[in-house]
């Protein structure tokens, strides 16, 4: 059985590979994975979903639940494999695919001792992870209620296959973006007097954004603000009317997360006040900060050891994760599975080892069988 379905995670994955589909365009996806539930005898859950599949096996209580994420990246491709993106332009660049193809053989493995389980596992396929609001899509459709706990992964091509790790408390950080409007005076670029140069403000404004962490908050504390888009002005000799800057604002801290937009308020009000401008800012919420439960960190580990892993205790991430929405309502924990892959996350040159597959998923039926007895 080891053999036959190892290799199917390998077909499945490689066919998610060629096939990808964009947040919220998940629909070839969503008919592929509830097909394959479907051949398995696993029952698919009437939740009013446009993409996206919730499945379960088992019966009674507890329940627990096991998330995959299910969309692609607008990158265009450059590995050279035979099963190679269709679709220009997309691609799996985060592994989403790995992670579809894992808790489809988890289902898989779960399915045949299902009459043995001490309860239900529920099986989330989440659309919409990229853009941060698949998590919220099936919560608010109530695909959480009475889970007593959820577990996740992501796939860690930093790490070789075989790693695991996790860690309890903060893992990844919250992700919310900004973007500032700074409106000064236009003027001819060889007349600057008679203007008020947003380009200069905005410069200042830059500056000060870095200042701001590293003199307001303790070194020992980990934010970041990072500026990543600067527009303004159409040609070589006007002093622009005005200049947009967009960013992203990091942090594991809630109380720093909460008060940061009223600190970059006032500090760019006061810069461009000060050179008889104006600069308004929009704050666009993310995910919160992913904490992992501390007892279900430490357990996932402890199931990890046990299957073969070599358990590492995770660094802290900055990227973000809209699985943190679920921790925010329900414990759990969240995982990274060595993939070893010579380009990162979101690069088109992304390409797991497909090693990472079986084990992962024979993993996660251990860890939903063991946490459900756990429980019970």
């Amino acid at each position: 059985m080891s053999q036959s379905l190892a290799q199917q995670l390998v077909a499945w994955r490689r066919e998610l590979h060629q096939y990808p589909e964009l947040s919220n365009e998940e629909f070839a996806t969503t008919e592929r994975i509830t097909g394959w539930l479907k051949e398995a005898e696993i029952t698919i859950l009437p939740f009013d979903l446009a993409t996206g599949v919730v499945a379960e096996i088992g019966q009674g209580e507890p329940l627990i639940a096991l998330r995959a994420d299910i969309d692609a990246l607008p990158i265009e491709e450059i590995v050279p494999v035979a099963f190679r993106s269709q679709h220009p332009g997309v691609m799996h660049a985060c592994g989403h695919d790995v992670h579809t193809s894992v808790i489809l053989g988890a289902a898989k493995l779960l399915k045949e001792r299902e009459q043995s389980l001490p309860g239900r596992v529920r099986l989330l396929f989440q659309p919409a992870e990229e853009r941060f609001g698949g998590a919220k899509t099936l919560i608010n459709a109530g695909a959480l209620q009475d889970v007593a706990a959820i577990f996740g992964m992501h796939n860690a091509p930093e790490l070789p296959v075989g790693i695991f790790a996790t860690r309890g408390g903060p893992f990844y950080a919250n992700v919310d973006r900004f973007d500032i409007e700074i409106h000064g005076k236009g003027a001819h670029a060889a007349r600057p007097q008679e203007g008020v140069d947003a380009i200069v403000i905005a410069s200042q404004i830059v500056s000060a954004l870095q200042t701001l962490v590293s003199r307001s908050y303790s070194p020992l504390e980990s934010v970041v603000v990072s500026v990543t888009r600067i527009e303004g002005g159409n040609t070589w000799n006007v002093l622009p009317q005005k200049v947009v800057l967009e960013g992203t604002v990091r942090t594991h801290n809630s109380a720093i997360r909460s008060e940061l937009p009223q600190r970059l308020r006032q500090l760019i009000e006061g810069i461009a006040g000060g050179f008889g401008a104006r600069a308004e800012l929009n704050w666009h919420p993310g995910p919160p900060a992913l904490i992992n439960t501390e007892r279900w960190a430490e357990f996932s580990k402890q199931v990890a050891a046990r299957q073969g892993y070599e358990v590492q205790h995770a660094d802290l991430q900055m990227g973000g994760e809209d699985f943190a929405f679920y921790l925010h309502n329900t414990p759990g924990t969240f995982v990274s599975i060595g993939s070893n892959s010579e380009f990162g996350l979101h690069h088109p040159g992304f390409n797991p080892d497909e090693a990472l597959l079986y084990p992962a998923a024979n993993y996660f039926s251990q860890l939903a069988e063991a946490a459900l007895k756990d429980i019970a």
